[in-house]
Order: C-alpha cells, then sequence, then structure tokens
C-alpha cells in the first residue's frame, strides 16, 4: 500500500466481482470502502442516475443476487442499517461507475479511494492480458511439441524397420537342405 492509498490495492481487488460476464464493485462493498451508509451512496446514485447508463451500473437480480451470497462472495449487511436485510437486490458498478460515483460523493476519501479503485482495475486489466499472453505462448509450445513427437514418431519407426531382421524371403534357399528326399 502506497502512502496516498487509504484502502490496499489487494482489498480493493477482493471485491471485484464478475457479474454478467462485467467486473463489478457491489454498491455495498463500495459504501464499506467510502465509509458511508449503503442507502447514502444508492440515494446519490438515485440523485444523479442520469450519470449512471446500464453500462456504468446495473441492478443484480434477485437470482444473481441469491447466487453471491451462495458462494459466500457477498458479506452479511450490517443489521444496524439494515432492519433485518435488504428490501432490494444491490447495485453493480462497473469500472465507469465507480469512477462516475467520484463526481457524485464529493468526500476527500470518495476521491482517494476511488483513485485506488481505478489503480486496481488497471492491474487486473494488465495481470490478465499477460495471462492471455502467457496462454498463447503455452500454446503455441504445445503445438510444436506435438509436431516434434509426430516426427520422433517417424523417426524412431524409421529406425526401428532398420535395425530388425530381415524377413525372410519366400523363395526356396539354393542348395540342398535337410528336407529333400534323395532316395
Amino acid at each position: 500500500m502506497s502512502k496516498n492509498e487509504i484502502v490496499p490495492i489487494e482489498q480493493v481487488g477482493s471485491l471485484i466481482r464478475i457479474v454478467r460476464g462485467q467486473k463489478v464493485i457491489l454498491d455495498e462493498d463500495l459504501a464499506r470502502l467510502y465509509e458511508v451508509k449503503t442507502r447514502t451512496l444508492n440515494q446519490a446514485v438515485k440523485r444523479n442516475i442520469d450519470r449512471f447508463p446500464e453500462d456504468f451500473m446495473f441492478q443484480l437480480s434477485i437470482d444473481e443476487y441469491k447466487s453471491l451470497i451462495s458462494q459466500n462472495v457477498t458479506s452479511k449487511p450490517d443489521a444496524s442499517e439494515t432492519r433485518g436485510g435488504r428490501r432490494k437486490p444491490p447495485l453493480a458498478f462497473t469500472e465507469q461507475g465507480v469512477a462516475m460515483l467520484s463526481s457524485v460523493l464529493n468526500s476527500s476519501r470518495a476521491i482517494q479511494v476511488n483513485i485506488t479503485i481505478m489503480r486496481t482495475f488497471v492491474r487486473l486489466r494488465e495481470i490478465l492480458s499477460t495471462n492471455k499472453a502467457l496462454a498463447r505462448k503455452l500454446s503455441d509450445i504445445d503445438t510444436k511439441m506435438k509436431n516434434h513427437d509426430k516426427q520422433f514418431e517417424i523417426v524412431f519407426e524409421a529406425i526401428g524397420q532398420l535395425v530388425s531382421p530381415r524377413h525372410k524371403s519366400k523363395n526356396r534357399p539354393i542348395g540342398f537342405g535337410h528336407d529333400l528326399d534323395l532316395g
């Protein structure tokens, strides 16, 4: 953690989920990072809803939320804040949605947390691109090895034919043999 980061990048990274094929952070996790109540964060978003199109933020379906809960991906919300639990599934913010939050939440903590979140998303992208490049290289090596295996198989087959005893000819041998009847 650098001295400018309020929250460690690793902590932010653990909050990024894949939902609908997108990397997102849930409203309750963001609220915890910003040190505000979830409903306060959601109210700020609703007051500025035009800043959050569907590709910036979306609400999870009940099934998606239940799936996240069953995977123990989400933590249990603070009971004092929720009075018995959430009434609606959480909002999921994409990287662009999190960036937009910095214009909605004007605290210095929100700005610092957003900087850390943006760095985390960038680091995640770098890791994923590195992994893709590594996977591509491994695939190339695998293909080369398969080609080499085929070439070695041909070489070993040829060597096997060279060192194996020659097949006996079907022609009768020239000369006298012990199976001849001379009488």
